[in-house]
């Protein structure tokens, strides 16, 4: 079909609104890129209480009352909101579906306070995709696909083929259901499913039950007309071995004509050392000298002292089982024998941040750690790093070995999901953009800095890798084609 695309996207968090990690980035870049190639595409998220009406000019479309959502016994009510988000070519209209009871509350999914997930999160997100069907009715606009990403939409699917099969104005709508992460399935108690409203024939071990409790992500992967991930390898991990599938790699082993791994992209309105107005000094490919000055600024925000010819390993990371930094607290002592020096930005695990905290003050003029979030520092880290590590368990895609490479920065991952789709091994004179392990393992993880570091002193060879990462081309348009195409063959169905 030649005509535009009508495509609704759906996340419960995009990046500027509401954040706590890449499904935000994602959320926000896509669906630029696919407007780009000239389709239409809103997104529905959430209005959470901290997304400003004021900051982001957000105004009515339909008032409170007009829309009444069923959430088991009781009916709530939704408001929609507008706003845009925009890049120098685009703006894509964001629709906020907004109540109180369920959004009005200072976290995404949990209590900034304690860290505890919030108890109603499964009427909060029965709500959310409930809503969204409703809200379309009203709004009068038919998209071609909805497209859903994680289990906090993935009840949609579900509605749509379920309660809402026979409605005229929604039975035509296909949809693509999106994987960032099979670890995070949103699995509720069996009593959250009656306040689903859908069928009770579907609550089994063949339809939206998984190991006694009501799962949404499976529920997405049951009724999706296509799912995705976000990258080759991971599509494949999730679907062939229970240690990423997460207990549902037989669903996803059934399924897997209608899986597709598509790799995420990076926004290069924002990631760009050559237009970058949060690093020290801007630079390119051809004038790599100038990364030094920004390693200089790095090393002075940790208050570590510069160090001619010593490399600065970086990590940010949410410091979480997945991401692996388990293996780089059992390393430390033996890396920092090297003559390098290592600063990290992240949070997560509480035990974890204690062991960082005190090696940095075991080796305060090698180490520094900043823990929370700090957009300013994580571009810095990018730009002023020598090494980046990222030697997760598991990485569905992974954006920061990416940002990393468009920064000169050479990435050391272990070679797993994206990870192993982005980052080509250094084979030797010149080759590569990077250094891989592949068995998660503290002394392997080890072998491959010590073989980055052995590069690192050869300066030439090691330019020769920062400009082979620096002109890779890991921009959204690539992806936005593929999801394009995707959603086309869909509706030849």
């Amino acid at each position: 079909m030649s005509r535009p695309l009508d495509v609704l996207f759906l996340s419960s968090e995009v990046d500027p609104f509401a954040k706590t990690g890449g499904l935000a980035d994602v959320s926000s870049a896509l669906p630029q890129a696919i407007k780009e190639l000239g389709h239409e595409i809103r997104i529905m998220m959430p209005r959470y209480r901290f997304i400003s009406e004021r900051r982001y000019k957000l105004h009515d479309i339909i008032r409170l009352k007009e829309i009444p959502i069923p959430v088991g016994k009781q009916t709530e009510l939704a408001n929609v909101k507008s706003s845009f988000i925009s890049n120098l070519k685009e703006k894509v209209q964001v629709y906020f579906l907004d109540n109180a009871n369920y959004f009005g509350r200072d976290g995404i999914y949990q209590s900034p306070v304690g860290r505890k997930d919030y108890k109603d999160n499964d009427e909060r997100f029965i709500f959310f995709c409930r809503g969204v069907l409703e809200t379309l009715k009203r709004l009068g606009w038919q998209p071609d696909i909805i497209h859903c990403n994680d289990w906090q939409t993935g009840l949609v699917p579900a509605y749509l083929k379920t309660l809402y099969s026979s409605d005229p104005f929604l039975k035509p709508i296909k949809t693509v259901f999106t994987i960032h992460n099979m670890a995070y399935q949103g699995d509720f108690a069996p009593d959250a499913f009656p306040k689903s409203g859908l069928p009770k024939s579907l609550f089994h071990v063949d339809g939206v039950e998984a190991y006694g409790k009501f799962n949404f992500l499976k529920t997405g992967l049951q009724f999706a007309d296509a799912i995705t991930t976000v990258s080759r390898r991971y599509a494949e991990e999730i679907s062939t071995s229970d240690e990423y599938g997460s207990g549902l790699t037989g669903l996803l082993a059934k399924r897997k004509k209608d899986l597709h791994g598509i790799l995420n992209g990076i926004d290069y309105h924002v990631w760009n050392p050559v237009t970058d107005d949060l690093i020290y000094r801007k630079y390119d490919a051809k004038s790599l000298d100038a990364k030094a000055d920004n390693k200089r600024s790095l090393v002075g925000r940790f208050k570590l002292p510069y160090k001619e010819g010593a490399p600065v390993i970086g990590a940010i990371s949410r410091l979480v089982e997945q991401k692996g930094f388990d293996l780089v607290l059992e390393i430390m002592d033996e890396l920092l024998k090297m003559n390098v020096q290592f600063v990290l930005l992240g949070d997560g695990d509480k035990g974890t941040e204690k062991q960082f905290d005190a090696f940095q003050k075991k080796y305060p003029k090698q180490i520094g750690v900043f823990f929370g979030f700090d957009k300013e520092l994580a571009h810095l880290i990018e730009a002023g790093s020598d090494i980046f590590i990222m030697p997760s368990r598991y990485e569905p895609c992974g954006l920061n070995q990416m940002y990393s490479m468009r920064y000169g920065t050479i990435p050391v991952v272990r070679a797993t999901g994206g990870l192993d789709d982005t980052v080509e091994d250094y084979s030797g004179n010149g080759k590569g953009t990077g250094f891989k392990f592949e068995k998660f393992d503290a002394k392997e993880l080890l072998k491959a800095i010590q073989r980055a570091l052995k590069v690192f002193h050869q300066p030439e060879e090691w330019k020769k890798l920062m400009r082979n990462g620096m002109t890779k081309d890991f921009s959204w348009e690539h992806s936005a084609k593929q999801y394009v195409n995707l959603y086309k063959e869909l509706l030849k169905q």
